[in-house]
């Protein structure tokens, strides 16, 4: 690996950390956000699903514009701005404030993700492209699993504000790098963004989120909720046909032809899904059903994440060997069954015996899906459009957590005590099982792929 391979590996893990961590890293501390300014249940969905409405909606945009003005400009602009939002997070004096700022924050980690990967597919080939796609895997997934963890010890020991602060050090390193990389960007001449289509499709999912998140406290007959509803999917449809005539689309329709594209963002659509109802309903049940402290709640998913770092990049090596169906097949399933062992905690809590072995079984699951799954969707594409391919990708994985989130309240019905525990974690197994069915049935393997029977004896 050359010395701008090895920058360019770590600005992209640096700048997709900091978006990722902040997604789940706010999980742990939503008990405490709520207890000091209001709102109960309600707010702790808004001030997820804000991040994730703008993440979601907007990074379609930010991979199109990455494409076209060069993913260093982009990563530019994402990092200054997330960093800025961080800041008025901690600051927030009250709940509507820090809603609005977490939507400021997710619009500008929509910037982040597309473009970091995209200087991955454009600067390794090969078996080196998949062992950096796993290294970047394994170390963003990281972040996910790893973000209750810090955010607990930070709840516990200073405060919730102080979680939004942690991002100031990775974005700093990151601009750095960038300026001293050496990495020289690349735009094209007659770029141009659809923001017709970007404001179709940001109200249209953000119509449609509110729906769904207040559906609950309202309910299907209140004007409040179809309107709205009614009004986000014919805003959504209008975009999508859009995309079929526009110049320069958003979300180019054809990609979508390629089997592998396609059904790997419908699996992505159900295993993201299912790890961010869990990682929410894990983190908030422990403390508020357990009894366990944030920084207890955070150490709760540790094992996946130490699982992910020892295996990930080793799996995205055999993937690129022996191709990413078995995997993705195997993965989900085996999450899907981790998720089912959440049904044994009980009235009397035991992490040991209740929670460690589910989070195990999760971890090893996890390890076999998140790189081959990426280098599938990426794989299917040329790389003059990684940008946009991983954007949407991306912005599915997104998609797929704001909708289960938005949801919640009606998974685990209306209140997350142990039968909503148990129900999300039904809803979560079905996910990932769902997930690997649609691995086994769509996703091809690439010609030069070897099956291990294949391999040569050592």
């Amino acid at each position: 690996m050359s010395a701008t391979q090895r920058s360019v590996l770590w600005i992209a893990i640096l700048a997709s950390f900091v978006a990722f961590l902040d997604g789940t890293v706010v999980n742990v501390a939503l008990p405490a956000i709520s207890d000091e300014l209001g709102g109960g249940l309600t707010t702790q969905q808004w001030v997820v699903d804000a991040y994730l409405i703008t993440l979601g909606a907007l990074i379609l945009v930010a991979g199109s514009v990455s494409d076209a003005y060069g993913r260093v400009l982009v990563l530019r602009i994402g990092l200054i701005g997330f960093g800025i939002a961080s800041v008025a997070i901690a600051a927030a004096p009250t709940a509507e404030f820090l809603i609005i700022a977490r939507a400021v924050q997710g619009a500008a980690g929509a910037f982040l993700v597309p473009s970091s990967l995209a200087l991955i597919t454009s600067n390794f080939t090969g078996p080196a492209q998949g062992r950096a796609i796993g290294t970047w895997t394994a170390m963003t997934t990281t972040a996910m699993i790893v973000g209750p963890l810090i955010g607990g010890v930070f709840v516990d020991l200073l405060s919730w504000r102080l979680v939004f602060l942690i991002n100031v050090l990775p974005i700093a390193a990151t601009l750095i790098l960038l300026a001293r990389g050496g990495i020289r960007d690349v735009r094209k001449p007659d770029a141009s963004v659809d923001w017709v289509g970007a404001v179709l499709c940001t109200l249209g999912l953000g119509a449609m989120v509110f729906a769904l998140i207040e559906q609950p406290n309202l309910g299907w007959a209140s004007p409040a909720i179809w309107i709205p509803l009614a009004a986000g999917l014919a805003l959504f449809t209008g975009f999508v046909l859009r995309q079929r005539s526009v110049r320069s689309p958003i979300l180019p329709l054809d990609l979508f032809r390629v089997r592998n594209f396609w059904t790997g963002n419908v699996a992505t659509l159900f295993i993201y899904g299912a790890l961010s109802l869990n990682g929410f309903v894990v983190v908030v049940y422990l403390q508020q059903g357990a009894g366990l402290p944030a920084t207890l709640a955070g150490l709760a998913s540790l094992p996946m994440t130490i699982l992910l770092i020892l295996l990930s990049s080793r799996v995205g090596a055999l993937s690129g060997r022996w191709g990413p169906r078995l995997f993705m097949t195997v993965g989900p399933i085996t999450m899907g069954i981790g998720a089912l062992l959440l049904l044994t905690v009980g009235t009397e809590f035991s992490y040991w015996w209740q929670v460690l072995p589910s989070m195990i079984i999760m971890g090893l699951g996890l390890s076999l899906t998140v790189a081959p799954l990426t280098s599938a969707i990426l794989g299917a594409i040329e790389s003059g459009r990684s940008g946009i391919a991983s954007a949407v990708n991306n912005a599915v994985a997104r998609v797929a957590g704001l909708l289960t989130i938005a949801a919640l309240a009606a998974i685990v019905g209306g209140s997350l005590d142990l039968d909503g525990f148990h129900r999300a974690a039904i809803v979560t197994a079905v996910l990932m099982i769902g997930g690997g069915i649609v691995s086994f049935l769509g996703i091809r393997n690439p010609p030069h792929a070897v099956t291990p029977d294949d391999e040569p004896a050592a």
